[in-house]
């Protein structure tokens, strides 16, 4: 099963956003490339404040990007922060749609137990490349 919540409906500005629009992808397909079809995932698209809030659960005071909470074994939540992937899809020259699907695959991985790395890296490109996405040079972190 896959749930979005709290998300803003494709073409709608985001708050805040002048001219930044919610990008259509296709985060269930995405999901099932990462996770299998078995996973049940919940994606929360959310901005700073929340993001924040989330974060310090992990005693972190700053604002993610994107965060993953593993449920069970076959269960998880990911919470994409829009406001903050805007503003970086603008640093890293990327569009808001190439960083979210990046940011979103990345939260799956990381629900599958990867870890940072070369190896996350990888299989990141490879499963974006497959959704037509390009994964140019801002897959560093």
């Amino acid at each position: 099963m896959f749930a979005i919540k709290r998300t803003l409906r494709p073409g709608r500005s985001l708050a805040g956003q002048a001219g930044a629009l919610m990008p259509r992808l296709p985060f269930e397909k995405m999901a099932r490339a990462v996770l299998g079809g078995r996973f049940e995932l919940s994606l929360v698209i959310c901005g700073d404040s929340l993001a924040q809030r989330l974060n310090r659960a992990r005693k972190k005071s700053y604002s993610p990007n994107v965060l993953s909470f593993p449920i069970a074994k076959n269960e998880g939540e990911i919470f994409l922060n829009v406001r903050k992937a805007a503003r970086e899809a603008r640093r890293y020259r990327v569009t808001l749609r190439e960083h979210l699907a990046h940011l979103f695959v990345h939260g799956c991985f990381h629900l599958k137990g990867l870890r940072h790395g070369r190896i996350m890296e990888e299989r990141e490109r490879r499963v974006l490349r497959r959704f037509g996405i390009s994964c140019n040079e801002f897959i560093q972190e």
